[in-house]
């Protein structure tokens, strides 16, 4: 399996990325607002709870009336004379105060932060699946589905859970930090900067840790997303797999994606091993330094044990902070990589677009304006057009047809001579690079996508059904059709009969993917869905060669009826299919080569009759063989 290789970001950690989801996510702006605010309270009461500690040892233990009076010291006794109670109690009145605020502030930050997770994970899910279906045709063909998922579960989770938590402790520990730093300053300004002096080399060091780390995490990311790859061709090619005898060798490729991951994981994790480390390091240094010097003034006389008690708790809050932070800002490194992910697929831009005046004549996918919508009859014009995939090779060169409204077209040609991208440009899942195509007259880039593609039928050669009923696939369409329109639909292809025999009807399971039915079976129902919607144009790309010949005879007999007064493509490479066309065109090489009826093309005996009498020895070759 060929892994797509994703792109490369910047090496360094962006702001205005987290900035960029916010925007994604507007209402839950205030919920961060709020949740900034509770930390904060929280983080100022943390820091009020060793000044209360040290009123307690310089003045109600140690009665040390002389003793420096703090800002929580002069709360106490201006509540002691407000109420006219003795120091002790309105030191247990403030204290069980502190503690309840507490109590409710970390009630309040906790809900916050869980509106926050789960509401920005359901935004950005949200955002991404509509953005997902704003996606052309081209997007899908150079993403693999397996990338996608892992963008839309387990990256958009990460971003969810570093906002609601991550960020929470950063709020908390800038806070604190600053209460903390102030404080100390305020108490003895020279211990203060002594203690905080190991914030330089701690600077230092984050920033080298931040650049190897986001790397680490960024590979790490990357491969989860080719292994979530691995994971869905597996599941989906079980049988290819299985039949080329592919089981040890799928098996080695995905040990060696499993392995590269836990090699990228392995890393990050002993980066973050070694740095917190050397964080508490500093920390626990600071600490010590703060113990000694304080002891050293509180034996002279120069400062009280209630204060020297007062610095080594702030110097150990102090770090606490800096360790979240650190951690955080780690956090923060490991899910700027989903978070560069999700974006890129938030801000990718759709190949095809409508123009803004044409999005207000006829609105857009998900707001249509309707009443607007000229009628459609089906004539179709290519003039001069070409179409190159991108970083392709040329596919069509100067094309040019005609097609009148109601007329069946049918297109065949060996592999690769165009045929799809004729009709694909026709849907307008690509548009041409450069030339005209015309619906009615009119070029189709002035009308809305949802005009076109409304009007339109499509049946591949490989039916797609979804999970559900038989009628809830063929209703898939047309959401709001009656039961009764749903059973004309699968009369008009010859697939009431079948359908009426299963267990239940039209109310049978077809399991996921239609894996209960036959491929007949799914593609009568594909037809009778693409024909609920009574489309104008209507297309058939190889409809009938995965399935046997007693079942294309059932399809040919519905086709016959289905295609009458619609305009129609059908490619197919069994011939039998396209007889009855109005006109068969044989594209080789992204030109027209031969045009006509089946008939004038055989008086031709050329490209078309070789390939008609190919067909035909081989199809009696194998009835002969199988009358034998």
């Amino acid at each position: 399996m060929q892994a797509q290789q994703e792109k490369d970001y910047t090496q360094k950690f962006e702001l205005s990325l987290w900035k960029k989801l916010l925007h994604y996510a507007p209402r839950y702006v205030k919920h961060l607002i709020a949740l900034a605010v509770f930390m904060a309270v929280s983080a100022l009461i943390d820091v009020a709870f060793p000044l209360m500690t040290s009123y307690a040892i310089d003045r109600l233990i140690a009665g040390n009336a002389d003793a420096p009076l703090h800002v929580m010291g002069h709360v106490v006794e201006g509540l002691a004379r407000l109420l006219g109670v003795t120091n002790m109690t309105a030191f247990i009145i403030v204290y069980a105060l502190l503690v309840c605020c507490s109590v409710a502030t970390i009630y309040a930050f906790l809900h916050q932060g869980s509106v926050i997770e789960v509401g920005i994970c359901y935004e950005i899910r949200s955002l991404g699946f509509r953005k997902l279906q704003e996606l052309p045709f081209s997007f899908y063909d150079r993403m693999p589905v397996g990338y996608l998922m892992s963008r839309m579960t387990s990256d958009v989770q990460r971003l969810a859970e570093t906002i609601g938590w991550s960020l929470l402790d950063l709020f908390w520990g800038a806070v604190m930090l600053i209460m903390c730093s102030v404080t100390m300053l305020t108490i003895n300004w020279r211990l203060g900067l002594a203690v905080m002096a190991v914030l330089p080399p701690l600077g230092v060091i984050s920033v080298w840790f931040e650049r190897r780390i986001l790397t680490a995490w960024r590979s790490v990311r990357k491969t989860n997303s080719r292994i979530t790859g691995a994971f869905n061709e597996g599941i989906m090619g079980a049988k290819t797999t299985k039949t080329l005898v592919r089981e040890e060798m799928n098996s080695e490729e995905f040990n060696e994606m499993t392995g590269e991951m836990h090699a990228a994981s392995v890393r990050a994790a002993s980066l973050n091993a070694l740095y917190l480390p050397i964080v508490i390091a500093l920390g626990s240094l600071a600490t010590a330094w703060a113990l000694w010097r304080g002891g050293m003034l509180t034996l002279k006389g120069l400062m009280t044990l209630g204060v020297v008690q007062v610095f080594v708790n702030y110097t150990v809050q102090f770090f606490e902070p800096v360790r979240n932070i650190a951690s955080t800002f780690s956090e923060l490194q490991a899910a700027q990589a989903a978070a560069e992910r999700v974006i890129t697929l938030l801000e990718t831009e759709p190949d095809i677009v409508d123009t803004p005046d044409v999005i207000a004549a006829f609105g857009d996918s998900f707001h249509p304006r309707r009443e607007n919508w000229p009628e459609l009859k089906g004539r179709i014009d290519f003039e001069h057009v070409d179409f190159k995939y991108r970083d392709g090779e040329k596919v069509l060169s100067d094309f040019n047809l005609h097609v009148n409204a109601g007329e069946t077209v049918a297109l065949v040609g060996p592999t690769g001579a165009g045929k799809s991208t004729v009709v694909n440009l026709i849907c307008r899942f690509y548009e041409p690079t450069a030339g005209v195509i015309r619906i009615d007259g009119v070029d189709y880039r002035r009308r809305s996508q949802l005009w076109l593609q409304s009007n339109l039928g499509y049946v591949l050669q490989e039916p797609r059904l979804f999970s559900g009923t038989v009628r809830d696939n063929i209703r898939y369409g047309k959401p709001d059709a009656t039961d009764a329109e749903i059973e004309q639909a699968a009369r008009l292809v010859n697939a009431d009969a079948f359908i009426r025999c299963m267990e239940k009807g039209y109310d049978t399971d077809v399991g996921e993917g239609g894996s209960r039915l036959s491929t007949g079976e799914k593609q009568l129902i594909s037809f009778a869905r693409a024909i609920l919607a009574d489309p104008r144009i209507f297309i058939l790309d190889e409809a009938t060669s995965s399935v046997d010949t007693e079942t294309e005879a059932v399809i040919q007999q519905a086709i016959s009826k289905v295609l009458a007064g619609r305009t129609s493509f059908i490619i197919a490479h069994r011939l039998s299919t396209v007889r009855s066309a109005d006109r068969i065109l044989v594209i080789e090489d992204g030109v027209i080569k031969e045009s006509g009826t089946h008939q004038q093309l055989l008086r031709l005996k050329g490209s078309y009759y070789r390939l008609y009498m190919s067909q035909f020895e081989e199809e009696r070759t194998r009835k002969l063989l199988s009358e034998a």
